[in-house]
């Protein structure tokens, strides 16, 4: 499984956030799934719920359109992930290669968690 996007687009309108990779996977993710899902020790419960996976739980999770589902800002974090700052302020999740392409929703990728 590859890890490095080629391309990275935010739909504020639709509350999507794509990113294609370089294996020409696209995974496009509602912006409630990023919130649901952010890695901050703060979102996790502390350093010790850290993990290089998402918890499972986060796809089940609705989070209904708020100032912390809002996407106000991506920046780029060296070259291995990007920071996702949301209307409510919050920018402490640093989102790398692998944890979103472990985060991608998409049936083809949830499949392979499952069988995993």
């Amino acid at each position: 499984m590859s890890e490095k996007p080629t391309g990275v687009t935010a739909n504020k309108s639709k509350r999507e956030f794509t990113l294609t990779w370089d294996d020409g996977h696209v995974s496009n993710y509602p912006f409630g799934l990023l919130r649901a899902a952010c890695p901050c020790a703060s979102c996790r419960g502390g350093h010790e719920n850290m993990k290089s996976e998402p918890d499972a739980d986060v796809f089940n999770k609705i989070m209904e359109d708020s100032p912390s589902t809002r996407l106000v800002n991506i920046v780029a974090t060296g070259s291995y992930a990007l920071t996702i700052v949301w209307e409510d302020g919050h920018d402490y999740g640093i989102f790398n290669w692998h944890y979103l392409r472990a985060l991608c929703p998409c049936d083809e990728c949830r499949g392979k968690r499952v069988k995993a």
